[in-house]
């Protein structure tokens, strides 16, 4: 007796992650139709390999008037296997100076961030993740972190530092960065 129920547990956890796989598939499959259908303007996305809709390709067009206009900046989307349940992660590749962008690349903004209360109590839990969330939201939410940095909530010190004390050289680093970038 004791058997059959060890069987049916390690069973349960397999067939509720199979599921979730998929669910998390069907989704990913819509999101990328739609965007497919209706691209939001200045934004390219869709899965790296056809055999993988949890990894995304990004590019991103930066926008105008900011520091960042003139670039085309390529980012990667990793979902998690219970998406929508759970936020992706949005990593820019290569990294890009930013206040919300942690040097390694990784995006650092409220709707990325697991649902739920804050811990340090600093966003809203309506601020954060939620499955009704979308990629679109999500890449149109990064476009606007790049024209309205949040050096409050920082990732990059530095950065944040730069943004404040010296916006000049800030904008002259972003720059070089898209000269860099594009083979300049």
């Amino acid at each position: 007796m004791r058997t059959s129920l060890n069987v049916k547990t390690k069973e349960e956890p397999n067939t509720f992650n199979n599921k979730m796989s998929k669910t998390a598939q069907r989704r990913l499959l819509k999101e990328y139709q739609q965007l497919m259908r209706d691209p939001p303007p200045g934004i390219v996305a869709g899965p790296k390999d056809e055999g993988n809709l949890f990894l995304w390709d990004c590019l991103i067009q930066g926008p105008t008037d900011t520091p960042y206009e003139g670039g085309v900046f390529n980012a990667q989307l990793e979902f998690p296997r219970d998406y929508p349940l759970s936020p992706p992660k949005l990593t820019f590749t290569p990294s890009i100076l930013h206040p919300n962008i942690y040097p390694n690349g990784e995006v650092c903004i409220s709707i990325l961030h697991a649902p739920g209360d804050d811990p340090n109590m600093y966003e809203l839990a309506e601020e954060r993740w939620s499955p009704v969330q979308s990629v679109e939201k999500i890449l149109l939410s990064v476009m606007s972190m790049l024209s309205e940095p949040n050096i409050e909530s920082g990732a990059n010190i530095d950065a944040c530092l730069l943004w404040r004390d010296n916006r000049p050289e800030f904008e002259r680093q972003v720059k070089l960065n898209i000269l860099k970038s594009l083979g300049f």
